[in-house]
């Protein structure tokens, strides 16, 4: 992921498309309306205060030009049954990163993909140098030995990994871009199990 402010090889931002479809033309930038919700700062999530109805809600990856890539989630439908009109959306936000195996438990030379999240905190490729933005490191624990960490200076939001049998914890650090040795947030730890112990 990056901010917009400057363009970076592999790297986009998240828009958040509200009751609108894929674009037909993926040459053109996204408008900048109400149901095009562009998180150009590199934010992985908001809190909307939308009206009773029902919403299909999708995400697209774009670059610094708001020109989406082929990379889109699958639409999700949500039914708001009540609007909440005295709290701020943005009040719900407290900035904090999470991380997740998909499976928390698999088989001996199984994959898993391991997702990190960031809230109110702006994700980017580290080489921009961007104010106010930060990266993902991961430790992984394995029992009884020392850990390794693996750095994601490149702004991604998860990993694949393949390690040998054997019980893991994972925890996720928010690393600042600007001083590369500052952690700014810590995850609370994940399990991880491989093969049958």
């Amino acid at each position: 992921m990056a901010p917009i402010t400057k363009a970076q090889a592999h790297t986009g931002h998240h828009h958040l498309l509200i009751n609108r479809d894929l674009p037909l033309d993926f040459s053109k930038p996204l408008p900048f309306t109400e149901q095009y919700i562009h998180f150009g700062k590199g934010q992985m999530e908001t809190a909307l205060n939308l009206q009773p109805g029902v919403y299909t809600l999708r995400l697209v990856l774009a670059d610094h030009r708001h020109v989406p890539n082929f990379v889109y989630s699958k639409p999700i439908k949500v039914t708001v049954t009540a609007q909440r009109k005295d709290i701020d959306p943005a009040s719900l936000q407290k900035p904090g990163i999470s991380v997740r195996p998909v499976q928390a438990e698999v088989g001996e030379n199984t994959p898993v993909q391991v997702l990190f999240h960031a809230s109110a905190l702006n994700v980017s490729h580290q080489a921009l140098k961007e104010k106010g933005t930060g990266h993902f490191r991961l430790q992984v624990q394995p029992e009884g030995r020392a850990a390794e960490l693996m750095d994601f200076a490149g702004g991604e939001t998860e990993a694949w990994l393949r390690p040998p049998k054997g019980r893991y914890t994972l925890k996720l650090e928010f690393v600042d871009n600007l001083e590369p040795g500052k952690v700014l947030h810590t995850s609370e730890p994940a399990a991880l199990r491989v093969g049958a112990l």
